[in-house]
């Protein structure tokens, strides 16, 4: 997945100092309390919890947000609101297949907004079960390189079940079983190594090759997804090559 991956990396450094920082940080949060109401408020026991908290807070959330959601999500302060997932799935530009993970508390808009976003930017809605098969829950650890080689991340990962460590230019991602996700994450922690994230993806078994236009179709559409406040990820199943992203990013 290296085009998507370093695209998502490339856009999570912009989105943190340009106007969608609220946006993502209305996402953070969002993640933090349904954690917090699922598996409870104590990170050390909760270790959805506990990654959706770092995540937040590497994306520069202030802790205040972060310990307030907590406290909504494990019921310790009013406010809460009950979130439920949808998956809906389609086709983007070029055939690419597009999973579109919902948090919301309206269906109907959540619904709406992903149908609007889709057929105004050359995407198409398909039935259950058309697209989501073309792509495995894995988990995904992404680690910032600085003095790191990629025998360090995977001596450190190997033993706790990863399957492969990706080269992204600036990140290294770990891949494992959405099962052996806290184990590998631990693993990094024990060894020293720093994450960004640790999260359990939808990770495609095959890709669509994009050229320039293709990526560039395929990125706004994303970007049109992910605007709705009710769209917390999107997944696709295309690669773009570095040089591609050269020119995109030009």
């Amino acid at each position: 997945m290296s085009g998507h991956s370093k695209w998502a990396t490339t856009k999570h450094k912009k989105a943190v100092i340009d106007a969608k920082r609220g946006k993502l940080f209305a996402k953070l949060i969002k993640n933090i309390e349904v954690a917090a109401r699922t598996g409870g408020a104590d990170p050390d026991g909760n270790p959805t919890l506990y990654d959706a908290i770092q995540k937040a807070k590497k994306s520069s959330v202030p802790n205040k947000n972060i310990d307030s959601a907590v406290k909504r999500g494990g019921g310790l302060e009013a406010g809460g609101v009950d979130y439920e997932t949808i998956m809906y799935e389609g086709y983007g530009p070029n055939g690419v297949a597009v999973l579109i993970e919902c948090l919301t508390d309206n269906r109907n808009r959540a619904a709406s907004d992903v149908r609007v976003a889709m057929t105004r930017n050359g995407g198409s809605m398909a039935d259950p079960g058309s697209v989501s098969y073309l792509f495995n829950r894995k988990g995904v650890v992404i680690v910032p390189k600085g003095e790191l080689t990629e025998d360090d991340v995977l001596g450190a990962v190997l033993d706790a079940g990863a399957e492969e460590v990706n080269d992204l230019g600036e990140t290294f991602e770990v891949i494992s079983e959405a099962t052996d996700l806290v184990a590998v994450r631990t693993a990094l922690q024990d060894a020293g190594i720093d994450y960004d994230s640790a999260d359990a993806n939808f990770v495609p078994t095959m890709q669509v090759e994009l050229d320039e236009e293709g990526a560039r179709k395929i990125f706004k559409l994303i970007d049109a997804l992910e605007d709705s406040d009710d769209v917390q990820n999107v997944y696709a199943n295309f690669d773009v090559s570095d040089e591609v992203m050269e020119k995109v990013d030009a």
